[in-house]
């Protein structure tokens, strides 16, 4: 059976929607698209490709897989991102069964995500990594499907816009490992369920 790792950028008071593009997502008049850019450094750089080179595959919400392909597929100047999200195995999620999947090596699965991730996970082999797909990431955490979050906090206040945890009921997260970048990201990794006390 896979595991199921979620890797979001969120800002300090958890907000999710846009980090990379002014246009990526502008859904409930959001203004503030684009504002995880110029905080890259090395750091960042060597924790991401790390976190990414455990990935056996993609897991996708059906807007973030055609946002991401679409944008990363039209940037022309070399980029360490284009090949491996065209060439990773991407499995999209998605209710309705007619829907398109044009880039190469992705697999729909249509239903509700709960059912049809729980398939996915039972028969996959490795770790399936979630990109955005901030409404797949809710259906998998209420149905107990998320096994660590890697989570990349922002030192960024909006006050506005779509939150990754919005609804969310108790849950203990227990740190693997935290790195901080010289632009003070803070890069976390949480497996779910608490520590064990001490006795």
């Amino acid at each position: 059976m896979g595991t199921i790792s979620v890797y979001e950028s969120i800002t300090l008071d958890g907000v999710m929607q846009a980090p990379g593009r002014a246009d990526e997502d502008e859904r409930g008049g959001f203004a503030h698209g684009g504002w995880g850019v110029g905080y890259e450094d090395d750091v960042l750089a060597r924790f991401a490709g790390t976190a990414m080179a455990a990935s056996t595959g993609l897991l996708l919400g059906f807007r973030t897989y055609k946002d991401l392909l679409r944008h990363w597929t039209a940037v022309t100047e070399p980029n360490p991102y284009t090949d491996a999200l065209v060439s990773a195995p991407k499995h999209v999620v998605s209710r309705d069964a007619s829907t398109d999947l044009k880039y190469p090596n992705s697999e729909l699965h249509a239903g509700d995500a709960h059912l049809t991730v729980r398939r996915l996970r039972e028969s996959w082999e490795g770790q399936l990594t979630v990109l955005g797909s901030g409404e797949l990431v809710a259906a998998l955490d209420a149905a107990g499907l998320v096994d660590e979050y890697v989570l990349l906090i922002y030192p960024i206040l909006l006050g506005s816009g779509h939150r990754l945890f919005a609804d969310e009921h108790r849950k203990d997260l227990r740190l693997i490992e935290a790195v901080t970048t010289t632009t003070g990201v803070l890069a976390c990794r949480y497996a779910i369920g608490r520590l064990s006390p001490v006795t």
